[in-house]
């Protein structure tokens, strides 16, 4: 029977918030073609002079085909649908008012809590890491930690969709250091405030959701059953291909004000042809210096960002094709919820491991960046 050893780092709770709104791709098609026409309608002069080229109409079909994705949650579904806007209509709050993400991050945390049985004050630490947060100070991980009652400390990060890959590694690293013996990682992701609806080659890609993690020594763990955290790797490659400009140097340069690199773009050709190599690279050699067999991992809970990208890249490392028990897929639910999706994937696809069983949480994004994160289904006596 595996029991956990005193200083075992343990991910002992998961937490899912999910928006109440969702949006299919027959609903994003109809808003976008109706979008396309009036475009080629306004421009049909300049279109037809050749100065001009016509904008396509997006199908159900294309992007089931390019991305597996079937429909997305959001936070604002109508602003998003109308074609005169093609975006979330989402109020500022008052300062004296909690945060959205905030409250996002406040309801997955609380579930992740209550699966570890832990409570608020039993926290020493929040990081908040996702790939874009609603405001530059005060830190997000700060209002969250204030929001819940907990001591300690708490901070801010931002990995894209590796984020929390990046936070889990930097959670156990102040576990073993003596920092915190638990801390709560979390992502809440609002990801359709930086999508360009009006772009065919990526209007269908993200969605919004929030995840949560607690990870804690195993000496103050109260959980029925954990997995141990056998290591962590990460790894990074500067790319353009993947590319968000928008900042608050913005303002400084009025030119660039509203221009599309302003928000999510990317090369997807090249994107896929080069990250694949290196995440499945990167869990091979994880597993190598671990010490454990490829085959000996009964799980990949990978980066849910395309179905083709995530069957190549869990192909590589197993050598075959893998299976949907082996490398379970959400993006067709909740499409790609940046550095969410590897983690609603671990906590959607995680119970039905038996004690010992090995799988690996691997994220992939811009950057580039990958995080590997090896775990043993632990189930003590």
């Amino acid at each position: 029977m595996t029991q956990y050893a005193e200083n075992d780092i343990l991910i002992s709770g998961t937490g899912l918030y999910t928006p109440p709104e969702s949006i299919s791709n027959d609903e994003l098609v109809a808003s976008f073609n109706t979008f396309v026409d009036s475009y080629n309608a306004t421009h049909r002069k300049t279109i037809e002079a050749g100065q001009r080229e016509p904008l396509q109409h997006s199908s159900v079909a294309f992007i089931e085909k390019a991305s597996g994705i079937k429909s997305r949650y959001v936070m604002e579904k109508n602003g998003i649908l109308d074609p005169q806007r093609m975006c979330p209509r989402i109020p500022d709050r008052p300062d004296t008012e909690p945060s959205l993400q905030c409250d996002m991050s406040v309801a997955a945390i609380n579930a992740a809590l209550e699966q570890a049985n832990k409570k608020p004050a039993d926290v020493d630490a929040i990081i908040a890491s996702c790939a874009n947060f609603q405001r530059a100070y005060p830190a997000m991980s700060i209002e969250i930690q204030s929001a819940l009652g907990i001591e300690g400390f708490a901070f801010d990060m931002n990995v894209a969709c590796s984020a929390a890959t990046f936070a889990i590694q930097t959670a156990v690293d102040a576990v073993r250091s003596g920092s915190a013996d638990c801390v709560v990682m979390v992502n809440p992701e609002i990801n359709t405030g930086h999508l360009n609806f009006q772009d065919r080659d990526s209007h269908f890609i993200f969605g919004d959701v929030c995840t949560a993690m607690v990870i804690e020594r195993a000496a103050v763990c109260k959980a029925p059953s954990a997995f141990r955290i056998l290591g962590t790797k990460l790894i990074t490659r500067f790319s353009n291909n993947v590319r968000n400009n928008f900042g608050f140097l913005n303002r400084a340069d009025e030119d660039g004000i509203g221009k599309p690199d302003k928000l999510f773009k990317q090369n997807g050709t090249k994107v896929f042809k080069e990250v694949i190599p290196i995440t499945s690279g990167l869990i091979i050699s994880h597993l190598e210096e671990l010490g454990v067999p490829v085959d000996a991992a009964k799980r990949l809970w990978l980066h849910q960002a395309n179905i083709n990208m995530n069957n190549y890249v869990a192909e590589k490392v197993l050598g075959r094709r893998a299976t949907l028990e082996e490398a379970p897929l959400v993006l067709d639910e909740f499409g790609n919820t940046a550095s969410a999706g590897s983690i609603i994937a671990f906590h959607r696809y995680n119970q039905d491991l038996t004690n010992g069983d090995i799988g690996v949480i691997c994220s992939f994004g811009a950057g580039y960046s990958a995080g590997s994160v090896v775990v043993q289904k632990v189930v003590p006596e």
